[in-house]
């Protein structure tokens, strides 16, 4: 399990849906509002984090498991999304323009070098992080804790 410094306020609590359960559900296509998060016991948001999701296998039963949960506790199945072929944190040879505007904001100017040596999920992080319109409050800690600055 990967939790991130810059979640460390609520990894304990699990009260919002942490960085590597973002992943699965974008690798599995399933949109999870925090509402229905929260409708989820501890020990059900803990299978989540600690569920593989990696194989075509597990990505499968990830969301099979996810969206029985959801229907289960909320009566409306979960949302879906389209699921990415290859999607933008997995290429570690071209960092998204969007990105590297947002590092450029807090003085960062990210190398491909400095893109290659991060994992997929430290990637989709600083993607998902870097959103317009996203609260981009974690974006600073999480450059920091990547050590890109």
């Amino acid at each position: 399990m990967t939790f991130f410094t810059f979640e460390a306020d609520f990894v304990d609590s699990l009260r919002c849906i942490p960085m590597q359960v973002r992943y699965k559900l974008d690798t599995c296509g399933i949109k999870l509002k925090l509402s229905d998060w929260h409708e989820l016991t501890q020990a059900e948001r803990e299978a989540l984090v600690e569920l593989p999701c990696t194989t075509q296998t597990e990505i499968e039963a990830y969301q099979q498991y996810l969206q029985q949960l959801i229907l289960e506790r909320t009566g409306t199945p979960a949302s879906q999304l389209p699921i990415e072929a290859y999607p933008l944190w997995m290429d570690s040879s071209v960092i998204p323009a969007n990105l590297q505007e947002k590092a450029q904001e807090f003085g960062v100017q990210l190398t491909l070098e400095d893109w290659m040596n991060l994992s997929p999920l430290q990637r989709f992080v600083l993607i998902k992080l870097s959103r317009p319109g996203h609260e981009n409050k974690n974006f600073p800690r999480a450059i920091a804790e990547f050590n890109l600055v």
